[in-house]
C-alpha cells in the first residue's frame, strides 16, 4: 500500500488519503478524506477525516478513533474516580439550587431514550438517554446520558431541528447529521413511562427531523474519565451495520416494561417523510463515517473580530 502523504495547511497538519485527494478550505478546520480520492473541506480547528467504515482514519495527537487513547490513567468497570460527596457538600449543592434559578435546566421538558451508534465504528452501539428542552418549534437541544439514575453520565449533547432548517445548510453540515424516521417508527426511540398516546404527537413531528450528536465521553470503551476528541453518532437504520443489536433492545425493553415491537406496530399510521436528504446518514450511500482528530496549533493573539 503506497505510503500516505502529508501536507500542511495554515495551522493544521493535513493528512491526505491514499491516490488523488481533493482538498479545499473555509478557516482552519480540515476534513481529510481517507482512501480512494475522496472530496474534503473545512470547519474549524480540527480535522474531522471520512474513512470507510474498518479503515482509521490518520492519527495526530488523539483522535476520536482512538480504542484507547493515550494516555488513560481512568480506565475499567470502576466508578468515576473521586471522592463520595459528604453531608455538607449535599448542603451546599441543596442551598445553591434554592438560591439559583437553573433556568435553562427548567426548560427540559421530556425524556426520550434511544440507541446510538458511532460514525467510525459502527459495530459500537449504546444505549442513550436523552434529556431535551426546545429554543423553538423547529429546534431541540439535548443533554445525553448514559442512563437515567442519578448516578448517570454525561456523554455528549445532541442538536435536533426540522427538516425545513436542515435544508437550508450547507452540504458539508449535513453530512454530520443523522435522520430520525427510522428510529421512531421501529419503535427504538420510546419515552419511559408516557403513555404512547400522550406521546405520539411529538413522536409524528420528530419523525421528520434531523440530530446532530457529539459524544464527549466514551464510556462503553471503558473511559471513567470523558478522554479524546468527541465522536460523532449516527442513529439507528433499517440496515446493517445501522441495525442495533436485538440484546440491547431486549435489555432496554424489559427495564421499561415495553416491547418495541408493539410500539412498531402501534406507529404504523406515523407519517414518514416524503424524503430522506440523502447527505444525512452518510454512510448509507458512501460507507464513510467521521473522525476528529486533534493537532497542535499556533495560539492567534488577535481576535478576529472587533
Amino acid at each position: 500500500m503506497p505510503q500516505q502523504s502529508l501536507s500542511k495547511l495554515s495551522h493544521v497538519i493535513i493528512a491526505a488519503g491514499l491516490r488523488e485527494t481533493k482538498t479545499s478550505t473555509i478557516s482552519h478546520v480540515f476534513i481529510a478524506a481517507c482512501p480512494h480520492g475522496k472530496k474534503t473541506s473545512t470547519i474549524s480547528h480540527v480535522t474531522i477525516a471520512a474513512c470507510p467504515r474498518g479503515t482509521k482514519a490518520s492519527t495526530h495527537l488523539m483522535a476520536s478513533t482512538d480504542k484507547s487513547p493515550e494516555p488513560t490513567p481512568a480506565k475499567g468497570p470502576e466508578p468515576t474516580p473521586g471522592k463520595e460527596m459528604g453531608v455538607g457538600q449535599h448542603m451546599i449543592d441543596k442551598s445553591a439550587m434554592m438560591i439559583q434559578s437553573l433556568e435553562p435546566i427548567k426548560q427540559i421538558s421530556h425524556h426520550s431514550c434511544t440507541f446510538a451508534i458511532y460514525s467510525h465504528d459502527m459495530s459500537r452501539q449504546i444505549e442513550t438517554h436523552h434529556y431535551c428542552s426546545r429554543l423553538n418549534q423547529n429546534f431541540i437541544q439535548c443533554a445525553v446520558y448514559d442512563s437515567d439514575e442519578s448516578d448517570a453520565r454525561l456523554l455528549g449533547v445532541e442538536y435536533i431541528v426540522s427538516d425545513d432548517i436542515f435544508e437550508t445548510m450547507p452540504p458539508e453540515e449535513q453530512k454530520l447529521w443523522h435522520s430520525h424516521a427510522y428510529e421512531v417508527k421501529s419503535g427504538l426511540l420510546v419515552n419511559p413511562r408516557v403513555p404512547e398516546l400522550v406521546g405520539k404527537p411529538d413522536l409524528e413531528n420528530l419523525a421528520k427531523t434531523y440530530g446532530k450528536f457529539w459524544c464527549t465521553w466514551q464510556a462503553d470503551r471503558g473511559d471513567r474519565l470523558p478522554m479524546g476528541a468527541p465522536a460523532l453518532m449516527m442513529s439507528p437504520q433499517a440496515v446493517s451495520p445501522g441495525l442495533v443489536r436485538a440484546e440491547l433492545v431486549h435489555e432496554r425493553d424489559a427495564k421499561y416494561s415495553i416491547s418495541s415491537e408493539s410500539l412498531k406496530s402501534s406507529r404504523v399510521d406515523i407519517p414518514e417523510p416524503e424524503i430522506i436528504n440523502p447527505l444525512a446518514d452518510y454512510w448509507k450511500q458512501h460507507g464513510k463515517g467521521f473522525a476528529i482528530d486533534i493537532d497542535e496549533t499556533e495560539i492567534k493573539l488577535r481576535a478576529p473580530f472587533p
